[in-house]
């Protein structure tokens, strides 16, 4: 039986169907969908969501029944006001396509906006709480500003009101330098921007062409909450966190709240606040500086005064020089009156002592004195010379012993006697023959020189050596 006996007998309508190719269909499907799903506002939470490297975003949005794909282009997702997260409930806009080669349907994006403020501080309050465990939020964290910068850096839009009302605040207040680095301070790629600014200014060295800021501003406008999103990214948060450099946010108004203004070392109400923050008033510190200089020289004048009305009183109740020196004038007149006299009294009485001495110092006196002497002398030089010629007697006979004792000790007269030492190849002495190897090289030092030999044979300890042991050299 064949496989034609077993097919069915075809229906008629089913033949005349006209026969579609995959591509035909698909494309059949593709545009029905698009004409009756042009377009559509989809509710639903993210989920799966991927930043391409192109700058497509792909994402699921589901509710707790069905999921749907979609795809934000790279234009639209340049445009989008806040970054999708996983776990947002959003409201999105687009039409309805298919994707052929998978044959799936999917939603391309046009818009993508929370589905309210709600959803959107819960997130922030979620993220709020995990920085707050890793300790970004702790007061021991902030740094003190500079008290006089000499350099502000401040990130925002070169455009509108904000950057002017700074530059204005801080032209009237203190003579410095303002570095601006230009962001965006909305949409989508604006805390990035931000960040980027924020490594930027941490990556200028204080001695550069662009030298490195003392202080750095982030400012933004109000706006809705929407509108401050960026402010609220976790990366840029980080990135303030971890600057080597003072930072003040002054993101809306006082009362708009971001996540920045957390991490940041001040938090300003309001772009012209953060302005007055970090910068002192030239003129107070003017008036400061004239008001201690004032109290200094009252000071001063008060301590001359009081040291010149002590010096007044000390000298009244010391005495007069003149009277002091009528004194000592007195004395010394005194003294001169007696001096010559003295000096007289004193020659004389010299006199008296050199002529007693005089009268007793006669030459046959020392001539007595001499004989006596040189007999003395004499005497002992008799006495000294036996004695020498015995000690020199004593000490020859000493080192003829010693140089004997030491030709006695001198190993090499033994080799003028024909005998010969035996040196090894290390200069040792050898001693006794076992300590001596077969075809070891040796040194015969004899009296007159040296000569090189080999061992040959055994030790015979004492017994004669056989003829055919052959000749040491």
């Amino acid at each position: 039986m064949d496989d034609q006996a077993l097919a069915p007998e075809p229906n008629s309508e089913a033949s005349n169907a006209p026969t579609w190719s995959v591509s035909e269909l698909s494309t059949a499907l593709k545009r029905t969908l698009e004409d009756a799903f042009s377009f559509v506002r989809l509710r639903g939470e993210v989920s799966k969501i991927t930043f391409h490297a192109s700058g497509h975003v792909y994402l699921d949005i589901k509710d707790d029944k069905a999921c749907i794909s979609g795809v934000i282009f790279r234009r639209e997702a340049a445009k989008l006001q806040i970054r999708p997260q996983t776990g947002m409930e959003v409201i999105v806009s687009g039409r309805i396509t298919t994707y052929p080669g998978r044959s799936q349907y999917q939603i391309i994006v046009d818009t993508l906006a929370p589905a309210g403020v709600g959803a959107l501080l819960a997130q922030l309050e979620k993220l709020k709480a995990k920085l707050a465990g890793e300790g970004l939020f702790a007061p021991e964290r902030k740094r003190p500003l500079p008290a006089m910068p000499q350099v502000i850096g401040v990130i925002t839009s070169p455009t509108g009101a904000v950057i002017r009302d700074i530059l204005h605040r801080v032209a009237e207040r203190w003579p410095c330098r303002v570095v601006v680095w230009p962001v965006v301070v909305q949409g989508e790629t604006a805390a990035a921007q931000a960040r980027a600014a924020i490594q930027g200014f941490a990556a200028l060295s204080a001695r550069g062409v662009l030298p490195r800021p003392d202080v750095l501003i982030v400012a933004r406008g109000g706006g809705s909450v929407e509108d401050l999103w960026p402010f609220n990214d976790e990366a840029l948060a980080r990135a303030a966190a971890a600057s080597p450099i003072p930072l003040v946010s002054a993101v809306g108004h006082e009362t708009d709240w971001t996540l920045i203004d957390w991490v940041a070392d001040r938090r300003a109400p309001t772009p012209s606040a953060a302005a007055e923050i970090v910068t002192p008033v030239l003129d107070d510190l003017l008036a400061d500086v004239a008001a201690v200089a004032g109290r200094l020289a009252r000071r001063g004048e008060r301590v001359v005064k009081d040291r010149r009305d002590r010096l007044a009183a000390a000298a009244a109740v010391l005495p007069r020089a003149r009277h002091q020196f009528e004194l000592a004038r007195q004395t010394y007149a005194n003294l001169a009156e007696r001096l010559p006299a003295s000096l007289q009294r004193n020659v004389d009485a010299h006199d008296r002592r050199l002529a007693g001495v005089a009268a007793l110092v006669r030459p046959e006196a020392l001539r007595r004195v001499l004989r006596v002497k040189g007999e003395q002398l004499a005497a002992i030089g008799g006495r000294l010379r036996p004695c020498m010629d015995r000690r020199m007697e004593t000490a020859r006979q000493r080192l003829a012993t010693a140089e004997a004792l030491w030709r006695s000790l001198d190993i090499d007269a033994p080799l003028s006697r024909g005998f010969a030492r035996v040196l090894r190849s290390d200069g040792r002495l050898a001693r006794t023959a076992a300590e001596l190897r077969s075809g070891e090289a040796v040194r015969l030092k004899f009296a007159d020189g040296d000569r090189g030999a080999r061992i040959d044979g055994v030790s015979t300890r004492g017994k004669p050596v056989t003829p055919d042991q052959g000749d040491l050299f």
